[in-house]
């Protein structure tokens, strides 16, 4: 973690939305989701937005030794959104907790805006944390 990393730090991060990322594209396993609208799905939306998050705070961690996990989510997801239209999603670091990390977000999809709110990420060892994730399929499996 850099001595830059402090709350203030902004970003914004547009993506066009493609067919695939639409709600029968979410989980193609579940008969449910393949008759839904096809509008960007809020499962992918989340992982815009950890995206989005972690392009922010890459330049300021010893990126990819240390990188960070989502731990908490907490946004609206107001208005639809067809594949073709772009998202402009805004993110900003409102407060560094030690490791833990809080943003608020704001994205729209140049219409509407189609969710606000905040989310909370945690700055991790990867090799430890790695290490640890194996160490847990390990016993799984036993």
């Amino acid at each position: 973690m850099k001595s830059e990393l402090k709350p203030g730090i902004t970003y914004r991060f547009n993506y066009k939305v493609r067919p695939n990322k639409t709600v029968p594209h979410l989980l193609p396993e579940s008969p449910e989701f393949q008759v839904m609208p096809k509008v960007l799905a809020t499962g992918f939306m989340v992982g815009l937005f950890e995206w989005a998050c972690i392009k922010a705070i890459n330049p300021y961690i010893d990126w990819p030794k240390e990188q960070t996990v989502g731990i908490h989510v907490n946004f609206s997801h107001i208005a639809a959104t067809p594949s073709g239209l772009t998202l402009n999603v805004n993110v900003k670091l409102e407060k560094v907790d030690g490791r833990k990390l809080t943003f608020s977000i704001v994205a729209d999809d140049g219409v509407d805006k189609i969710s606000e709110g905040t989310h909370e990420r945690f700055i991790i060892d990867a090799e430890k944390f790695n290490k640890k994730m194996a160490e847990k399929q390990a016993r799984a499996a036993a």
